[in-house]
């Protein structure tokens, strides 16, 4: 079963490249609204500090990965400096994303120690620091691959002890988790949870909250809005959008999106639109 594609197909994963180089002496990166970052040290020594000011030595080719927004710090040689590829990362749905809740605040994943990212590491180094046609969308659209690979590492290697990743690394919650997420409109209790991941009701509910960190339901109403948030981004009527992701009105949709976001759909829409519109001024 690959419990990670619908993720994908569901919310949209982007990266940007915005500097490739040798960075100096210590470099600063800002907190934005939704963006998180991608570092992909190609020499170092290079030292990362995040806002708790606690510091991370990276001595050999690594990925650096912070998927939400967080303000932090890379700190080179002021004379032989380090080279790096760093690129803004946002998860479609922005916070909301089960992607960006369930990682870890920071990736700190040594490429030797992913089997089968070296190649597409060394492709997207190599254009990242050439000047050729092109050049901006490939090494963005390799940027993804990259994250695609680290987030089937965390899965497989088991990196995550908590939340959806150790969900989707159990097998038979990883059933019930990847039925959510393909039939988000199917009208789910927890007793049909329980039966597609094979398990006893109440063993389900204990080993689902205990693993993922939320009920089962909590978990599907967070998918749920999730995929709302995404749709409408798309200019889906709240109509179609309540229908799409298992609510049966408008209604419905806008108290459950309420109770999550603190406002309802259209004042959140608008929002959205204010802050696409200023990006682009």
């Amino acid at each position: 079963m690959d419990q990670l594609s619908p993720l994908l197909d569901r919310f949209a994963l982007s990266a940007r490249v915005f500097y490739s180089g040798t960075l100096c002496g210590v470099t600063t990166f800002e907190a934005t609204d939704e963006a998180g970052h991608l570092h992909v040290v190609r020499r170092g020594p290079l030292q990362v500090q995040g806002a708790d000011g606690r510091l991370i030595d990276i001595e050999e080719p690594s990925l650096l990965f912070y998927p939400r927004p967080t303000s932090h710090r890379l700190r080179a040689h002021k004379q032989t400096g380090a080279d790096v590829v760093c690129a803004s990362v946002e998860f479609g749905g922005g916070r909301g994303n089960p992607l960006a809740r369930a990682l870890p605040s920071l990736l700190v994943i040594r490429l030797a120690d992913v089997p089968g990212l070296d190649a597409s590491v060394r492709l997207l180094l190599d254009e990242a620091f050439e000047r050729r046609y092109g050049r901006q969308a490939i090494i963005d659209r390799l940027c993804e691959v990259v994250l695609v690979h680290m987030l089937r590492h965390t899965i497989e290697r088991h990196v995550a002890s908590a939340g959806l990743f150790a969900g989707l690394a159990d097998s038979r919650l990883a059933r019930a988790i990847h039925a959510m997420h393909e039939q988000p409109a199917r009208r789910w209790t927890l007793e049909a949870l329980a039966e597609t991941a094979g398990m006893s009701r109440a063993r389900f509910a204990v080993n689902f909250r205990e693993t993922v960190g939320q009920t089962p339901l909590d978990y599907l109403t967070d998918w749920r809005i999730g995929l709302a948030q995404t749709l409408l981004r798309k200019g889906r009527p709240v109509k179609i959008v309540a229908d799409e992701v298992g609510y049966g009105s408008a209604a419905a949709l806008a108290r459950a999106f309420t109770a999550r976001l603190g406002m309802p759909p259209m004042a959140w829409t608008r929002g959205e639109q204010r802050r696409a519109g200023a990006q682009t001024d």
